[in-house]
């Protein structure tokens, strides 16, 4: 039933008469609580918003510190001096101006340190803006209490320059530090400079209200530049990453692009290495069982990894990005994409310089791509420039250089940063780093482009423990040694991996680098009928790595060779 509300006798309570007691209960026990949760929470609120307005106000009185503002950074230095000079004349002149208006209401000498007080802080505008500041409403202050007594009532206590150079100041304090220190300024400007005025020389309240206003105005103008200054700052830092994160996706891209080409090639000589091993036995029906067993080891580790590699050249391909079915194309097919450009408009050249025939598939792959790019750079970004291609094949590697005249005039669009579809610049970089070659790409002083790369025949350079330099792909050093069974096992050899030839035919074959060098793959099989490589019936794949490990492990069972060593591995 609905009761009526009276006051209760129990204070900070009331009684709900016609209702049942527990439920006056519940409403005297329930007020009280409520209220001074309220009032605690208003009381939070209020200390929160005045601590804020006391560090606020710190902060524009002396705590934060001064920040330096750039003084025309655009400008040469000449510029900049006659710009100071200007600047420096008319803080003196802005000085002299206060201090003939001050003279008349103080006496001469404390007139013209008021005057400097209010004016010269100005000159520290460019390094220490927020101290200037400080300074000038200092001067300010104290002018007003000089004047109680001399100046006619109501006045305006301060000169005109003076007040020209604390509105700068207060602008380029806004412009340089943001919100928070305009607020202070503003709330310091308004309770230390202007309230002493009313109150000791009678300014006008209304002549009070429209100078605080012009001051905040200032202060917004100001804090505005500084949030528009802060949102360009912003954005340009993301644009920076974002160009850095194409770039990095560039980079992989690129980098799975090679992985993928460089499949076919290893997968030739990795199918060659297994079509070898399943002939040998047949090339020769007396072999040793623990021969044949050899080959049929080295047969299967092929297929193995050939099937890895599918696996992984897979996770590298895109979902939406079929095979290629294609052969990869080398320098043989440069010729072919010069006569495609031609006929699309473009005035090329192109000078083949004859060498060995035998270029590495890796380099013959990346030559044409490098060239691919770089005449892709010029058709799209110097469109009617004649480019020049050279490319320079010689016994120690090739070398390419593709220059553009820049087109019409000379001059050429700027090239982006992500390149491409081919990923342009880095696509090129990615290739030569690979091969260990160098690679440079620029403008020319006369105009254009130019892209030059050399590109090793015998790959990357690593350096041994010895400090001498090895030609090697992951640290596995490719190098012709005999395996004719002669000799004992060689002891104490370099780290280049020539420690000598091995024990003969109921031992290990091939070479172990002493010291821990880098791995030794024996290729060829020298001394062997049928000839050099894996082909001779006696030639066999002997790796061993400088840890001790042969062929990554110590006690391999994959199958047994004479001696003792399975798998032809030997012992670490």
């Amino acid at each position: 039933m609905r009761g009526d509300v009276r006051k209760s006798g129990k204070p900070g309570s009331t009684a709900i008469s016609g209702c049942a007691p527990d439920v006056r209960d519940l409403g005297a026990d329930y007020a009280g609580p409520v209220m001074g949760s309220a009032l605690r929470n208003a009381v939070s609120r209020a200390w929160g918003r005045g601590r804020r307005v006391a560090r606020l106000l710190g902060d524009a009185a002396w705590a934060a510190p001064d920040r330096h503002v750039p003084f025309a950074p655009q400008l040469g230095r000449t510029a900049r001096l006659a710009l100071g000079v200007t600047g420096l004349v008319a803080v003196l002149v802005l000085a002299a101006s206060a201090d003939q208006q001050l003279v008349q209401l103080v006496p001469s000498s404390l007139a013209w340190a008021l005057a400097a007080l209010q004016a010269l802080p100005l000159l520290l505008v460019v390094s220490r803006p927020l101290a200037a500041w400080r300074l000038s409403a200092l001067g300010l202050t104290l002018a007003t209490f000089a004047e109680v007594g001399h100046a006619p009532t109501p006045f305006w206590p301060w000169p005109v320059s003076s007040c020209i150079a604390f509105v700068v100041l207060v602008f380029v304090t806004a412009q340089r530090y943001g919100r928070d220190i305009a607020i202070g300024v503003d709330l310091l400007t308004a309770g230390a400079v202007l309230l002493p005025a009313l109150l000791l020389v009678d300014l006008p309240p209304v002549v009070l209200g429209v100078a605080v206003v012009a001051v905040t105005l200032v202060l917004v103008l100001g804090e505005s530049i500084h949030s528009r200054l802060e949102a360009e700052r912003h954005l340009e830092q993301a644009e920076q990453q974002r160009r850095a994160g194409l770039a990095r996706q560039a980079v992989l891209e690129e980098r799975s692009r090679i992985a993928r080409e460089l499949h076919d090639v290893v997968a030739h000589h990795m199918s060659m290495i297994a079509i070898q091993a399943e002939a040998a036995p047949y090339k020769e029906p007396g072999l040793p069982d623990q021969t044949r067993r050899t080959f049929t080891a080295i047969r299967e580790a092929s297929t193995t990894a050939l099937t890895e590699m599918r696996r992984v050249i897979g996770l590298l391909r895109e979902e939406d990005e079929g095979a290629e079915r294609a052969p990869q194309p080398g320098i043989d097919g440069i010729p072919d994409m010069v006569r495609a450009a031609r006929g699309a408009g473009m005035q090329v050249d192109l000078t083949l310089t004859g060498g060995p025939d035998g270029v590495p598939s890796v380099v013959d792959v990346s030559v044409y791509r490098i060239v691919q790019e770089a005449l892709s750079n010029a058709g799209r970004h110097a469109p009617g420039a004649h480019v020049a291609i050279e490319v320079e094949r010689s016994s120690g590697g090739v070398r390419i250089e593709v220059i553009d005249d820049g087109g019409p005039g000379g001059s050429r669009a700027p090239l982006p940063p992500g390149g491409n579809g081919g990923h342009g610049l880095t696509g090129m970089r990615e290739r030569a780093a690979l091969l260990g070659g160098t690679l440079r790409a620029g403008r020319r002083s006369g105009g254009g482009f130019a892209v030059t790369a050399w590109l090793p025949m015998d790959g990357p350079r690593v350096r041994t423990r010895d400090g001498r330099g090895e030609s090697s792909t992951n640290g596995i050093v490719l190098r012709d040694v005999t395996a004719d069974g002669v000799g004992d096992e060689a002891i104490g050899g370099d780290s280049t991996g020539s420690g000598g030839s091995g024990r003969d035919g109921t031992g290990r074959d091939g070479v172990r680098n002493g010291n821990g060098g880098p791995a030794v793959v024996d290729l060829t099989g020298a001394g062997h009928p049928g000839g050099g490589g894996l082909d001779a019936l006696g030639g066999h794949l002997d790796v061993e790595m400088g840890d001790g490990h042969v062929n990554g492990q110590r006690d391999g069972r994959a199958g047994e060779r004479p001696g003792g060593h399975p798998n032809g591995q030997g012992e670490g």
